[in-house]
């Protein structure tokens, strides 16, 4: 069976894929669209993690039976074109959650304490130097309300975390939930009352666009915006209108909604913004749990078992 990982692997990363898959398997790189298209024409297994996979790419496929993503959203893949050629879609539940609520709470605290600015001018020998403005506006996380909007299995391991550094944890999802001893908000009140709006939904047609120019307005002066989830569940140009005007005091950005971002994304020139290029998931710990579900995934398929987490 042919197994393709469509990504640009460091070489830590094609180490722990060697280490899983043997020789067993071929790499595409993710900017290689031709390279890509000519591996597909006899790939069986596809392992797929950003760039998305069209229409077109499956249709040449014809020997393609699943699509794995290496990770939980599939808003990347051709869904309804994997669906009607057979082909089956596996994602990993919570395989990252852990990385994600990490890189979540870094970005609160890097734009809580101006983590880049105070990097910068450190190096410049000018610590001692900085603007008064920005020593005025740092914070801490305890005694805040933090919002978490969506509420899976990431949102749960940041929310532990929260609530233990001292910061008042509320959240939204579809419903609320019996399990959770967070106090359930519906969306409109949990903006208007966080210091802090964390996303941890998915991109469906329902959240895209969630926290447009009227649900920032709706935010609390002075709030911090953190996304992990997907950047289209962000009007980037609304939320740069908010951060110039001072009406929200900064954002913490994994992803975006065009990806690789380019260098005129209207965010990029704001200093109360740290941004970072949807690598949230990506540690060798999840990649590691990755890489055994994938190959556990292709031993079902290769015996013709039901396969983990099918989506498609």
């Amino acid at each position: 069976m042919k197994i393709l990982l469509h990504a640009r692997p460091s070489a830590g990363f094609r180490a722990q894929v060697d280490g899983v898959f043997g020789d067993g398997i071929a790499i595409v790189d993710e900017a290689d669209d031709a390279g890509f298209r000519r591996e597909m024409a006899d790939t069986e297994a596809l392992l797929h993690v950003l760039t998305p996979v069209r229409p077109d790419h499956i249709a040449g496929a014809p020997r393609l039976k699943l699509i794995q993503k290496l990770g939980v959203g599939v808003n990347t893949i051709a869904l309804d074109a994997a669906r009607d050629a057979g082909v089956a879609v596996c994602n990993m539940p919570g395989v990252n959650a852990q990385a994600v609520a990490e890189m979540a709470l870094a970005l609160l605290f890097s734009v809580l304490r101006r983590t880049p600015y105070f990097d910068a001018i450190t190096r410049e020998g000018k610590g001692w130097e900085a603007d008064s403005a920005v020593l005025d506006g740092v914070g801490e996380v305890a005694g805040r309300a933090v919002g978490l909007v969506g509420f899976g299995s990431t949102a749960a391991r940041l929310a532990r975390a929260l609530e233990a550094l001292g910061a008042r944890v509320v959240y939204t999802a579809r419903s609320a939930k019996a399990d959770v001893p967070y106090t359930y908000l519906p969306l409109a009140d949990l903006l208007a009352e966080s210091d802090v709006v964390s996303l941890h939904a998915p991109l469906t047609e329902e959240t895209q666009g969630m926290i447009g120019r009227a649900a920032i307005a709706a935010m609390k002066p002075g709030a911090i915006l953190v996304n992990t989830a997907r950047g289209e569940l962000v009007d980037e140009a609304a939320l740069a209108d908010a951060l110039r005007s001072g009406h929200l005091r900064g954002a913490g950005l994994d992803v975006f909604a065009a990806e690789p971002a380019g260098a005129d994304n209207p965010l990029f020139g704001l200093p109360q913004v740290v941004v970072s290029p949807h690598i949230a998931w990506l540690t060798p710990e999840t990649l590691g749990r990755c890489l055994v579900i994938a190959k556990e995934n292709v031993r079902r398929l290769a015996a013709g078992e039901p396969l983990l987490n099918r989506v498609v």
